[in-house]
């Protein structure tokens, strides 16, 4: 539930602090100013924006973005479908589709869904399962599910509870006070991930009514979203009785639960929101499935895709070693060719032409010459060579092992690049440069480890020069 705050204390205290500027800059001014209208200014001031009224969403709204309905929903699962069906043509026995394909089918069901899944989560010793206990009994159309602790050790988030929050309707997050970084960084993610949530802040009663209120606000302004507190199982109260007698008669009394604010917006959720929040599960659901879905296919294509980038990389290596160039000509030459993008292209159904591909190659060869990735990986090789090689080699081993490395790069980069892409590139061939930068720069800092150089630059060795030259270089 998403309610901003209106009355935050920075803006209070800002109006205060004011309020004081302008009464100390008026004092010579002022005939008199008794106590009472010194406080009413500074309540005026201070209190303008303390007490302004709410005028945000209704505490049962919550959903911060666009309403989800069965439409959208619908569209999300056709996408969803589309993923696996593409899996499924390259892949025709994959082990994973059937399990696709049967929680796409289960997704349809969802949609008509009457019971909320309603997760209670939090840290240890929470309240959870007596919070449960006592509404259960008021919502016989809400399924309660209690989450193994969301933290263990040193607040390391629990891989099972957050499935279990994961496949929730609804969530409430119980907390016994203000929040610590990892109870902050879950209830972001929840947002993150557009699930419903309300912060419960429980057993309110063990606080003294000022520091109740204190640790009330902070929660609302920290989390910009409503929060209600209770007190589930308050602490017994000590009940004296004098007797006609004269007598005292002393017990321990158990107040009843305190939940009436959380209970009465459970109650209008259930009442005004059940579709949406069912829907919005059953969205959340489908792109968790797409990702999967996707992130099988990425692996299919991948393996198809890598044979592709090795074999252009040794044949990158041959032309230079057999043609050595000038260093920042490496690129232009050998390291990059269009043949290689649009082989790649074919896999992940980026369909360039010849022309196309050419551009896109000498876009990377470009980007690669600004980012000074052909000067740092020729450097990078000289020192494995170096200190590897007996008699240092130079000229063409450097050059030919630089453009297999440089092929290598291009290639994983293009494949991250079109893993990334959701609909195929416009009929230009177009790139997002800004992006395929990024790409370029993340793929050659992975591939910067020295015992992945060390080893590819060995292979590489192998390759070019005779078995014996090779061994005493590399060895």
């Amino acid at each position: 539930m998403v309610v901003k705050l209106q009355r935050p204390i920075l803006v209070g205290g800002l109006g205060l602090s004011f309020s004081l500027w302008i009464l100390q800059n008026m004092h010579h001014s002022m005939v008199q100013v008794g106590e009472f209208g010194l406080l009413s200014l500074v309540a005026v001031g201070g209190g303008l924006w303390l007490f302004k009224p709410n005028r945000g969403k209704n505490a049962a709204d919550i959903f911060d973005g666009m309403p989800v309905n069965q439409a959208r929903v619908e569209e999300a699962i056709a996408l969803t479908e589309v993923v696996i069906n593409q899996l499924a043509g390259e892949a025709e026995n994959h082990p994973a589709l059937k399990t696709l394909r049967e929680q796409v089918n289960q997704l349809f069901f969802e949609l008509d869904r009457q019971e909320i899944k309603l997760a209670v989560t939090g840290g240890k010793s929470v309240g959870k399962t007596t919070l449960i206990k006592v509404l259960q009994p008021n919502f016989a159309s809400v399924q309660f599910h209690e989450t193994a602790p969301l933290f263990v050790e040193a607040g390391e988030k629990s891989d099972t509870a957050t499935s279990e929050v994961n496949q929730s309707d609804f969530v409430l997050f119980l907390t016994n006070g203000d929040l610590t970084d990892s109870e902050f960084q879950s209830l972001q993610q929840l947002k993150a991930a557009n699930q419903p949530a309300m912060l419960v802040f429980n057993k309110q009663d063990q606080y003294l009514p000022d520091e109740r209120a204190s640790v009330l606000l902070s929660l609302k302004q920290r989390m910009q979203t409503n929060v209600v507190a209770t007190a589930v199982s308050p602490l017994p109260i000590k009940v004296r009785k004098h007797q006609e007698d004269g007598s005292l008669q002393e017990w321990m009394e158990q107040p009843v639960p305190d939940i009436q604010q959380l209970t009465q917006q459970l109650n209008e959720i259930v009442a005004q929101q059940r579709q949406q929040v069912v829907w919005t599960t059953t969205m959340r659901k489908a792109k968790l499935l797409k990702a999967d879905a996707k992130k099988l296919l990425n692996q299919v294509r991948r393996d198809r895709a890598t044979p592709i980038i090795e074999q252009y990389q040794w044949i990158a290596a041959a032309a230079a070693f057999a043609n050595p160039v000038p260093a920042l000509d490496i690129l232009a030459t050998a390291a990059i060719n269009a043949q290689m993008v649009m082989d790649l292209g074919g896999i992940y159904q980026q369909k360039f032409s010849l022309e196309q591909a050419q551009t896109v190659a000498g876009a990377m060869g470009s980007l690669m010459l600004k980012l000074g990735l052909v000067e740092l990986s020729t450097k990078a090789v000289s020192t494995v060579l170096k200190s590897n090689a007996v008699t240092f080699v130079a000229g063409g081993v450097v050059q030919g092992v630089s453009a297999a490395y440089l092929t290598r790069v291009a290639g994983l980069s293009l494949v991250e690049y079109f893993e990334q892409q959701e609909i195929a590139l416009n009929s230009e061939g177009g790139l997002n440069l800004d992006k395929l930068r990024q790409t370029l720069q993340n793929v050659f800092v992975q591939n910067q480890q020295i015992n992945f150089l060390q080893g590819f630059v060995k292979q590489g060795v192998k390759r070019l020069l005779p078995e014996a030259q090779a061994e005493a270089i590399s060895g």
